[in-house]
Parts: C-alpha cells; structure tokens; sequence
C-alpha cells in the first residue's frame, strides 16, 4: 500500500511538473486567457437581435434571428457609406427603420464621450450629419427629430426641414449644464443623458444643473509638451455645495419651455415619462438621501402629485427597475421588508402586492411580458455568492428557475421577453453562452469556452474553495487559493484581498477575472491567498449592508484584521507572514488594517485609495456618512492620515496622477502624513493614469511591481 501510494505521488507531482506557471505577460500582454465572449447584441422587435461588427476596416450592422441565431440581414454595411466606413455605435429608432450611427468619440468622464453623428435611413440608404462633437443624440418617437446636447445645450434636428432648435442657450463650461448631468450625477448615479422625450414626441423633459456655486478641482496633464495643461472640472467634495437641478420641459407645440415646481429635495436621480404621455415620474432624495420621493408631473397642467415616499434610518438606494404597465401601475424593486424585492403598486401609488419574497435578493430585474403577466429577475435564492435567473407572475405566483441552480447566470432577454441568452460561469467553468425560451429550455449553446478551458488544463492553477468564516458574530463568505503542491505540515505566507464597498461582492462563485489569475500565479509562488467580504458587502441583506452606516471602513477594518488573526491560528500559515491588498475602496481598507492591525499584518499594498473621506464626493461619501460637519468622528477617527504613526509593516502606495475619481491628493496627503512620522514607506505614481490605471505597458508594469514587493516582504 505504501508503494502505491508513493507511486501516485510521485505520478501527481510529474504531472503537475509538466504544467506550465501563469505569468505576468500572460495575464497582461500576451491575453493568454482572454475568454471567447459574445458581442454586446441588440433586441430588436420580434424575435431578432443585431450586432456591430468591424472586419477589414468596415463595420456592418446585421439582424439575426433569436429562434435559430442565423443572420437573417445586413441593415447597414459601411462599405456603402461615404465616409463612414467604420462607426462605433448604433441606436434604432422605434420601428426600426433609421438608425443613428457614432463614430469619432472623445473621452470625457468615465461614461461620458463626445462624438460625431449621423442619421441612416434604412429604405433610401441616406446619410445625414447630426452634429459634431456632440452628445447622446436620440430619436423621437415619431423619427422626425433628434435631440442632443453639445457644449452644455441642448437641441433638437428636425429632418423634416433640416432645421435645428436650440432649445436651451444659456449652457456654460463649469457653469450651467444642460440635458447632460454633472461628474458626480454621471458617476453616483450613472447615467449622463438627462433628458427624455414624452411618448408622443410633444415634450422633452430635462435636467439643468447650475454649477456655479460647486469648487473646482484642478489636476496637472503632463502629457509629452514642454508644459503641462490642468484639467480644471466642478467636483463637490463631501459637505461642500452641490451643483443646483432642476426640471423643465420644453413644448415643442408652443416653442416655450416650463420650470417644474414640486417638493423641497437636493437631488433628481431619474426621470422617466410612464404611458400617459404628459405625465412625467419624477424621483427625488433628500441630502441625507434616506427620503426618496416618486412624484407625477403633468406637462400638461404642470401639476404635481406625490407618489410614493420610501424612507430609510440610514439611506435609499436608486435603480432603473421602474416599469410602468398599460394601466400605469408600476413595478418598483425594494429593501424595505430587509431584503431587495419586487413590488407592484397601482397609479396611485398604493400596494397591489409584493412580488418576491424570502431572505434572499433580488439582484436584477430583466423586464416585464405584459402578454403573460410575467416578470423576470435575477437572484441569490441559491446561496449569496450564486446568481440565478427565474420567472414569476406579476401576483407572485409560478416562480420558476430558468437557468443553472448554481454559479453566476444572467440573462439577456429579447425585448418581447421571449428569449434570452444566458451567460453561465463558476469558479471551475468559463463563460458557456447559451439560447433559451422564457420557460427557461435551452434551445442551442452559442459558445462553450473550450479552447480556453484546455489553455488553463495546461497550466498549474489550484482550485477556489469556497467557505464561511465566522468573526464578530457573523458568517462572512471566504475562498481561499492555495499552491497547487499544498501541504498540511508546511508554513505559508497568506495575502487577503478585498474590495469591502458599501453592497459590493468580491466572494462569487464565477469565472476568474485578471486579479485572480495574479492570485493563482501567486500561489504557485508559494503564498495562499485568501478574500473574505466583511460587514457591508452585499446581498445578504439591508442590516448587513448598512450596519456600516457613519462609519465606513470601521467595521470593514475590524472583520479583516480578525480574519487575519484567526488565519494566523491554522497549522499552515506564517503568522508573522500575513498581508493585505485592494483597490480604491479596497485601498483604503488596506491602509487602515496594516495601522489599526499593525499587530498582524506585515505588508499592504493600497491602490489609488482613498484616505480621508473629506476628500471624495458628496453623493456617494454622505449616502453612508453625513457630512463632515454633521459627523466628524465617523470622517476622522477611521482615517489614515490620523494615525501614520501606527506604522510598522511594509506598505507600497500606489496612485494615477489623472485620476479624476479618487484624486491622488488622498496619495500625496497619506505620503506626507507618513513622511512627518518617519516612517519608510514605497510608492509608485502613473503619469496621467485614471482610476483604472492601465494602457500601454501600464498594468503589466503597475502588476510586476506589486509582485517583486509581494516576493520581497512577505
């Protein structure tokens, strides 16, 4: 037996021998594990989709049929475009006989770009320029017109004529911003275009934002010129002004536009007309943003009515899950019974019934199919680090599972809801793509990933196991990555990784992205590495998520310095070998805990975090925090620049010079506070990079430089 048993050993290791180890220019230059993914497609009325497509410096627009994911047409082929061979983007008009083609875009914030448009019409082949160097231009209902705003105003083409309308005039850079929102609306509330035409193309409502009162914050461009130029923007930091919004709605009838009165708020997050063509939904939040308001509006009479009013001791978060049906009852998603939901209430804004229930979550609302009454969402009801995608009846009944029980599944369905494409992975299985009716049969699998599932068989990856691990009362979700050849009777260095966010989830069960492929080329470097989501991750509940409320980062720190005091306990781990890294947020946790854990933790590295909340925005800083005036503890006794002092680890600080997100001043401040302490430190500045630090060499530079650091102090 002992034979046999050494024998099988010695085949295991000869084997796992024969494997090749995971680079940093596999993961970062050579694309070595790039997935086989599916274009980002279309749903188009009836039973089709249409996809983009560029090959040989022409770009096609093709339909293709859900029902046997054939191509059925090209709509529109660049070849016979003058001029427009290649373009970026598309939008169809409602019955899908002209398009609006993109091309020429020019960055502005994270989702906000500027470009160059034109108008296709499909039967007569024609092109028409929209406008240059403008933004989100769009259809109206009836195809006659397209709004769009540039240089902070807003207009309106009419083909009919080829006339334009300049709806607004009073639009100034850092100033007054017109149908587009602000940097803190584009990036807390995601989404740019503020503007919406009324179903019957007579009203377009939209958003101004006077900016004049917000601070500006400038940063250096080194770019490659002698000088540098600044990039001056308005960016209200926590407790500072706000950028002043209001609602107006321009009547194309009378050429005249109408400022919307309605109850005291400091935010407009949505817009939405629902099926009463002059009845405008209006959501508003209070500064606290724990008071959302629904209000309707009639563009009409220009009344106003409340709605609905949903209020939370800490804050109310804001989607697009709103969809209004024929009778104007809506459909609204909602942690007011401790869990995100489904709801219906009727026009009035009173409770049919709820939808879903359970302690579980919903994490996606796909949409409704009025003709079968039915909704379709995705969920955790299968444990918090699963997705599933499952249908139930608008009254809550005949809930069905549509997908795999287990791993991550989202669904992209059809507009008519009677397909979907569903996109399955866990952490053993890359992304399989597959074609299902709504009952949920699979009809074809589109791509499997089986070419990169052989790539990674010949590689030395060890398996993700997932776990729970129980500190300060509650079971956090964990994984752990070991090195392949792990053995019991060893000692091993351990780095945890984190993100930590307010709702966020770095603990899932799904296909690895680039860090992990980091990770397990760490760990075939002889480290475990270890991730756990601590108190105010999400989808385990509103308490859960929120108990971090006025003191973001406390409870955070506190969860991951006893993870790594309880790791250190276990039989194979270095306890005076434990680090910690992350990234923005994660950045921040990580700094706290190599200072307020200094007892534990031998080396963090931080990148682009923040280190004072006084530093980031107002949305998304005083969502979970007041402002400073009002909670100055919470602002100051978690911030690192409070306590350099505490150093003792190793720590590498890392930030992009051009982040406009979290600025670099949290970098340059944390450097400081550290350089008065006397306390040693490394850290690696980006020319010019954003919060994402990347292109060119970038990421395979910023990756090399973590790993020496990793392989030279822990």
């Amino acid at each position: 037996m002992k034979k046999i048993l050494i024998l099988f050993l010695g085949i295991s290791t000869l084997l796992q021998a024969q494997k090749k180890d995971i680079s940093l220019e596999d993961i970062w230059r050579n694309g070595t594990f790039r997935a086989d993914y599916m274009n980002s497609l279309n749903s188009m009325n009836g039973d089709y989709y249409s996809l983009l497509s560029t090959k040989n410096g022409t770009s096609t627009v093709n339909k293709y049929s859900y029902k046997t994911l054939e191509k059925v047409e090209t709509i529109v082929n660049g070849a016979d475009l003058n001029g427009l061979k290649i373009f970026k983007s598309y939008t169809f008009n409602n019955d899908e006989t002209k398009l609006i083609l993109g091309t020429n875009f020019k960055k502005i914030f994270r989702h906000s770009f500027l470009g160059t448009f034109y108008m296709y019409d499909i039967a007569s082949k024609s092109l028409k320029l929209i406008g240059e160097d403008i933004q989100r231009p769009t259809f109206s209902p009836d195809s006659k017109r397209v709004a769009f705003a540039k240089e902070n105003n807003l207009f309106i083409r009419d083909f009919s004529d080829n006339t334009i309308i300049q709806v607004t005039n009073d639009g100034e850079k850092n100033k007054i911003i017109n149908g587009i929102t602000d940097w803190v609306y584009e990036e807390e509330f995601a989404f740019v275009k503020a503007f919406e035409w009324s179903a019957n193309g007579n009203n377009l409502a939209f958003l101004r934002f006077d900016e004049s009162a917000v601070k500006t914050f400038s940063m250096d461009i080194y770019g490659k010129g002698i000088y540098p130029t600044q990039h001056v923007f308005k960016y209200p930091k926590a407790g500072e002004d706000n950028a002043k919004v209001s609602l107006h709605i321009y009547n194309l009838s009378t050429n005249g536009t109408s400022k919307m009165i309605f109850g005291d708020y400091e935010y407009i997050p949505r817009i939405n007309w629902t099926k009463d063509d002059n009845v405008l939904a209006v959501r508003t939040l209070n500064r606290h943003q724990n008071d959302l308001k629904m209000y309707f509006v009639n563009a009409k009479t220009y009344e106003t009515s409340l709605i609905l009013n949903e209020k939370d001791k800490a804050f109310v978060a804001v989607n697009d899950d709103l969809t209004f049906l024929d009778d104007n009852s809506f459909i609204w998603s909602s942690e007011k019974d401790g869990y995100n939901h489904i709801y219906h209430y009727n026009k009035k804004g009173k409770l049919i019934n709820q939808v879903t229930k359970g302690n579980w979550e919903v994490t996606n609302y796909y949409g409704f199919n009025s003709d079968k009454k039915t909704i379709y969402y995705q969920s955790v009801e299968n444990g918090s680090i699963n997705r599933g995608v499952y249908s139930v009846s608008l009254t809550g009944e005949n809930k069905k599972l549509l997908s795999n029980p287990l791993g991550t599944n989202r669904g992209a369905f059809s507009k008519n809801m009677n397909y979907f494409i569903n996109t399955f992975s866990d952490a053993n299985t890359p992304n399989i793509y597959s074609l299902r009716n709504d009952a949920g049969k699979v009809l074809k699998t589109i791509k499997d990933n089986a070419a990169l599932k052989q790539v990674v068989a010949g590689y030395n990856l060890s398996k993700k196991e997932f776990s729970t691990i129980n500190v300060n009362g509650n079971d956090l979700n964990m994984y752990t990555i070991k090195p392949a050849n792990f053995d019991a009777n060893k000692k091993y260095p351990v780095l945890m990784y984190q993100y930590s966010g307010p709702g966020s989830q770095s603990v899932k069960n799904s296909w690895n992205n680039a860090n992990d492929y980091w990770h397990q080329m760490l760990a075939q470097n002889g480290y475990i590495v270890v991730c756990v989501d601590g108190r105010g991750t999400g989808f385990k509940g509103r308490d859960f998520k929120k108990v971090t409320y006025l003191n973001l980062v406390k409870y955070e720190t506190e969860d991951q310095i006893a993870v790594a005091k309880k790791l250190a306990t276990l039989p194979y781990v270095d306890e005076k070998r434990v680090g910690i890294w992350g990234w923005s947020f994660g950045g921040h946790m990580s700094t706290n805990c190599i200072l307020k854990g200094n007892d534990i933790f031998a080396t963090a590295i931080a990148v682009a975090p923040v280190t004072t909340w006084r530093f980031y925005d107002t949305i998304y800083t005083e969502r979970y925090m007041r402002t400073p005036e009002e909670n100055p503890t919470g602002y100051d006794s978690n911030s690192p620049l409070n306590y350099p002092e505490l150093l003792k680890g190793k720590y590498l600080l890392i930030h992009g010079t051009g982040d406009d997100n979290v600025h670099v001043q949290n970098a340059y401040r944390m450097a400081e506070a550290l350089i008065q302490a006397n306390k040693q430190f490394e850290w690696g500045m980006y020319p010019d990079k954003d919060h994402g630090i990347y292109g060119g060499n970038t990421r395979l530079h910023l990756y090399t430089k973590m790993t020496n650091f990793i392989k030279n102090n822990l």
